[in-house]
């Protein structure tokens, strides 16, 4: 079953968004298909912008389920073509609400299901653990990864990232392969 999100508001620091009794996170790489993901968890194509151009989303987006949870999709990293210092503030936006964001609950960490996890993955999650904040791995685009060599890979994600096989959620937000899966964890998480 889909997950009722309805937008909310967009913010650049994290006590500018509404309180939450309740709240997952999604962050990944520019171009991981967050915003595609978050689409196909509420089952709506224009939900969350999604664009061809890394690096669109620049600002915390909260969307909010009937219940008064919320999902956030926070900036990628990596790849995008804005400034520097534009790059750093969003750098700086992201730890800060990891860090403080009192209502969250679980960060879901997206990487490339064919490519990943990358060095800046690796470093995303480092600084996860580092500073104890709960997440998830999620791999996209799990429809580009040939049948052949699927099981290869999911072991060597899962390697990459130091985490088993089985703890790492695999989905494909084009195919709704995983969809299903993932929303009722996120609606587990979120039950307030």
């Amino acid at each position: 079953m889909p997950l009722q999100l309805q937008f909310v508001t967009s913010a650049k620091r994290h006590v500018d968004l509404p309180t939450s009794p309740g709240e997952v996170a999604f962050v990944g790489r520019s171009n991981v298909g967050k915003s595609s993901l978050i689409n196909a968890l509420a089952n709506r194509k224009q939900l969350a912008k999604v664009s061809n151009t890394p690096g669109r989303t620049q600002l915390l987006n909260i969307f909010q389920l009937p219940n008064g949870a919320t999902v956030v999709d926070l900036p990628g990293y990596g790849y995008a073509k804005v400034p520097g210092r534009e790059k750093a503030g969003w750098q700086r936006m992201i730890e800060d609400y990891l860090l403080d964001r009192e209502a969250l609950e679980l960060v879901f960490v997206l990487v490339d299901g064919e490519i990943g996890p990358t060095k800046l993955d690796v470093q995303m999650l480092i600084w996860l653990r580092e500073n104890g904040v709960p997440h998830t791995v999620v791999a996209t685009k799990l429809d580009k990864v040939k049948p052949s060599k699927l099981a290869t890979r999911k072991k060597e994600l899962a390697k990459g990232a130091e985490l088993d096989p089985g703890d790492v959620m695999w989905v494909s937000a084009s195919k709704g392969t995983g969809i299903e899966e993932l929303a009722k964890h996120v609606q587990m998480l979120l039950t307030v």
